[in-house]
């Protein structure tokens, strides 16, 4: 059975963000709140915790897992990023927004895209997640909460209800908006809109 922390959405309790992190560490699955929806979320190097939140989402290793970051020097570490692509990345981040980046050798096999050694990134905007970022001190790995049916989940109490046997811990952050992620393929000499979600595709001149 899952813990449920209630967290305040500005100013997050440093108790139960650690606790949170403990959780991570310990190799749990988090359902948290972000700038966009609610997300399902791993330690990076959890091969068993990866695994989990793909049955859970109903997803195979083709669907791009998303590593969300502190800030553009953590993204520069995990995939490759040229001058072009930051002046990008800068006006964009943070932000509701996954980018779709060439994988680095830190980036673990299991995690980026099979064929195309690609990989989602992004720097989200959300007290919540951007604290427990810091307490762990590295990216999370994850996927917007969007159940094998394809409903959306994002109310905290319907998620404690859905998945309280599923996942370790859920997060109440209260309620964020009700749209994933805008997805910019940048890999291409020019960027690509994959799916419009909650971010202005204008800002990557779409």
């Amino acid at each position: 059975m899952s813990q449920f922390f209630q967290i305040h959405p500005d100013n997050p309790q440093a108790r139960l963000i650690k606790q949170a992190a403990g959780i991570i560490h310990g190799g749990g699955i988090v359902a948290l709140p972000t700038d966009s929806c609610y997300a399902l979320v791993c330690h990076l190097d959890d091969k068993a915790a990866v695994e989990r939140l793909r049955r859970i989402r109903g997803i195979d290793e083709k669907q791009h897992l998303t590593l969300m970051c502190r800030d553009l020097s953590e993204i520069a570490l995990y995939a490759r990023v040229d001058n072009r692509q930051f002046r990008i990345l800068k006006s964009a981040t943070p932000g509701p927004f996954t980018v779709i980046l060439e994988a680095t050798r830190e980036v673990p096999r299991r995690l980026s895209h099979p064929s195309r050694k690609t990989i989602g990134l992004r720097v989200p905007e959300h007290p919540v997640t951007n604290a427990l970022l810091e307490e762990l001190g590295q990216p999370l790995i994850g996927s917007t909460l969007i159940m094998p049916d394809g409903e959306l989940l994002n109310d905290p109490d319907e998620i404690r209800e859905r998945l309280a046997k599923l996942v370790d811990l859920i997060i109440d952050g209260g309620p964020c908006p009700m749209e994933p992620t805008t997805v910019i393929d940048l890999t291409s000499d020019e960027p690509l809109l994959v799916r419009q979600g909650r971010g202005d595709p204008a800002v990557f001149g779409l």
